[in-house]
């Protein structure tokens, strides 16, 4: 049996007893303390009380396609071809990329409530405890190859801090070339990945990841400033259905619009949500780091650094950009 199996009865945070769970599900109680024990694998935290059962504490929202689905703009409804929700999987990009393989390759969104093996960039690892933040991965094909992607995370970011916006949150800010941050704390993130022709038919993958509400125990493993929509908001989270819904309706028309528009047509609200703008920076690479001050992104996306030796157009790699200490 899955040890998500009780997930759903638990979910909304009120009193369960441990034969209420066998007489549901048809098992037997010593099965119903098995999978109570495997929920701990998971990161949850039961409370049990004596005589009245077990629950967790404020309950959780679950993913639900048809929630989702009816909470889609319109216009962003015909674009998804798929919807897929997994209770646990390794990495939804990772998972994304193996429908590309598979023969799915446009329209796509893989999402779940927990990732094992969650990335970020330069193989970071993603802190993905389970049901409380958002993981999705959106594959979509281009015809022109990867010349026609440049400036795609930075489009993306902005469709990211337009879908918060319309949750009613505060506003946040883009860190080139992939975070979301908000009063310098990183809120999500973006990694792209892409398969195919390089000059041709290419498939992308658009893995975003933000923070909803984060447990504590968690964030130990977290080695940066970080926050999550429920702090930003006064402690009550927006719900992750809601948010998700607003992120494809975001992000669905930008890149079934992207070929044509280019970066070009998202460089100005880029440069309006720029965190670090006008500021001075360090470039780290490695052992190599370089410093400057960050004048926005060009019409390709490229970080525009200026230095003693004039201006330099910086196009991305395993970079890491740090306000200058």
């Amino acid at each position: 049996m899955p040890k998500t199996t009780l997930i759903p009865l638990l979910a909304d945070g009120e009193f369960h007893s441990g034969q209420e769970f066998a007489d549901r599900l048809g098992i037997s109680r010593t099965a119903v303390w098995k999978q109570l024990k495997r929920l701990e694998e998971l990161g949850l935290q039961l409370e049990s009380v004596r005589g009245r059962g077990y629950r967790i504490p404020g309950g959780m929202e679950l993913l639900d396609a048809n929630a989702i689905r009816r909470q889609l703009a319109p216009g962003s409804l015909p674009l998804l071809e798929a919807l897929l929700i997994e209770p646990v999987i390794d990495s939804t990009n990772a998972e994304a990329l193996r429908r590309i393989q598979s023969g799915q390759r446009h329209g796509i969104v893989c999402t779940a409530e927990q990732q094992t093996a969650g990335r970020g960039r330069r193989g970071r690892q993603w802190v993905s405890p389970f049901g409380r933040n958002l993981y999705v991965s959106l594959v979509w094909e281009f015809a022109r190859g990867a010349s026609a992607l440049e400036g795609l995370s930075l489009a993306t970011g902005v469709a990211v801090a337009r879908a918060l916006a319309d949750c009613g949150l505060p506003a946040v800010q883009l860190k080139w070339p992939n975070d979301v941050l908000f009063s310098g704390a990183k809120l999500g993130g973006i990694l792209l990945e892409m398969t195919g022709d390089a000059a041709g038919v290419c498939q992308v993958v658009i893995g975003i990841g933000i923070n909803v509400s984060m447990p504590g125990n968690s964030a130990r493993d977290i080695d940066q400033s970080w926050t999550d929509l429920a702090t930003i908001n006064g402690g009550a989270s927006p719900g992750r259905n809601r948010v998700l819904a607003a992120l494809l309706s975001e992000l669905l028309p930008m890149v079934a619009a992207y070929e044509r528009s280019g970066f070009q047509a998202w460089r100005e609200a880029w440069m309006a949500l720029d965190a670090y703008a006008n500021t001075p920076v360090v470039l780290v690479s490695g052992d190599r780091r370089k410093a400057g001050t960050a004048r926005g992104v060009d019409e390709r996306g490229a970080l525009q650094l200026e230095t003693t030796l004039g201006s330099e157009s910086i196009y991305g790699g395993e970079l890491s950009l740090r306000p200058a200490s």
